[in-house]
């Protein structure tokens, strides 16, 4: 089969990215994907690198990158090669260094991005027109749309005479006003999200997140000189989390990376704790420096445990606290192979005991990497994928 596997990036990401790459750019479409991809952020080229491996084409866009796609517009002959007509905002924007970067607040930020990298939700005429000739081109079996934040169900409904079989996948907030209908399949890794699409008559399957075992001959090991870990999103969608954090930064030694800190208040304790950035690479650093990484879930997932970093952090053989879910078990065994908490006072209480019983904590740790890797590649969640999708082709 053929695969086209659609994505968004952050902007903060898409900013740190052309920031740390001078000229990135201006270079070709493959360059630009290639160090795109080498970032290992998000899911990076695993789903179609597995894809591959399987034996079927697989390609991946990322349809909110402006360099990228005009890039590949220009190459195939959409559009004439041409300055983008935010050249010296972009300029401003991107040659910034890494450090630089991080050091400028979100607010001061959106007015440069928002030219730059535009949500994709029909405000850029030429984005639909570079996107749709790139389904033309690649004339895919199998369209996956991991980007269905973005509403573009009317766009798709024009496109499905070029498509066998339309997949949307999404476990973040549902999108208000997007039309579901044109999807043949929708997955998820959340039981509750799968439930609800079924429930309003639209086909769908769970299908969970993985890790990929490459990352780890990218990581060089070393001293986990990192007491306690934390890596993600503070937003309004992650109200319970910052709680929680905010009771783990006054009890224990946390250091705390991600992005959205500039919304917490001034006397916040996560801000005294927070230490920048940590896109792709540099998350799995962190986390293989860890000597234990926290986990909490995003509010719209309710009782179930499904997020990357259950994955990310055992594949790395770090010891994984995450909260209590009624299916975590299913996936990794409690006490076992991850350690979980109910409390934000019994996450800190169980903290303090592993951080004083490194043998239990290495043990726990290396049994729940052993899991990760056995049960919870990207190499099997492609076969299985292949397999869903076949089904409904």
């Amino acid at each position: 089969m053929r695969f086209l596997i659609l994505n968004t990036d952050y902007p903060e990401f898409l900013r740190w990215l052309y920031g740390q790459n001078p000229g990135l750019g201006e270079k070709s479409y493959d360059e630009q994907l290639r160090v795109r991809m080498e970032s290992l952020f998000g899911v990076a080229d695993f789903y179609s690198s597995n894809l591959s491996k399987l034996g079927h084409e697989a390609w991946d866009v990322h349809i909110n990158n402006e360099f990228m796609q005009r890039r590949w517009a220009e190459e195939h002959g959409l559009i004439s090669k041409q300055p983008l007509s935010v050249t010296g905002l972009t300029k401003r924007a991107f040659a910034q260094t890494a450090r630089q970067a991080a050091a400028t607040p979100l607010r001061h930020l959106k007015p440069i991005l928002r030219p730059v990298f535009h949500a994709f939700n029909g405000k850029n005429p030429l984005s639909y027109e570079i996107l749709s000739a790139q389904i033309q081109y690649y004339k895919p079996d199998v369209v996956l749309n991991q980007a269905m934040d973005g509403r573009i169900g009317h766009f798709f409904k024009e496109m499905k005479k070029y498509i066998r079989i339309l997949v949307g996948q999404i476990a973040s907030p549902l999108p208000q006003g997007d039309d579901y209908g044109c999807y043949d399949l929708l997955i998820s890794s959340l039981p509750n999200f799968v439930d609800y699409f079924r429930q309003i008559g639209i086909v769908a399957e769970l299908h969970l997140f993985g890790f990929e075992p490459g990352i780890l001959s990218r990581i060089v090991p070393g001293e986990r000189e990192i007491t306690v870990s934390f890596v993600g999103s503070l937003s309004v969608d992650h109200t319970a989390r910052i709680q929680w954090l905010e009771h783990l930064c006054r009890a224990v030694d946390i250091e705390v990376w991600g992005h959205g800190v500039e919304r917490l208040p001034k006397d916040s304790w996560i801000r005294k704790r927070y230490r920048g950035s940590a896109w792709g690479i540099e998350m799995y650093r962190v986390l293989s420096h860890s000597k234990i990484a926290v986990n909490h879930h995003i509010g719209v997932a309710g009782s179930f445990a499904n997020n990357m970093r259950l994955f990310e952090a055992t594949g790395l053989g770090c010891l994984l606290m995450t909260d209590w879910k009624v299916n975590l078990n299913d996936l990794f065994r409690i006490d076992t192979e991850v350690l979980c908490f109910r409390r934000p006072e019994e996450c800190a209480e169980t903290i303090r005991y592993y951080l004083g019983n490194p043998q239990k904590r290495e043990s726990i740790a290396q049994s729940g990497q052993k899991r990760a890797l056995r049960d919870h590649t990207y190499a099997r969640r492609m076969d299985e994928l292949a397999g869903m999708v076949q089904k409904y082709i």
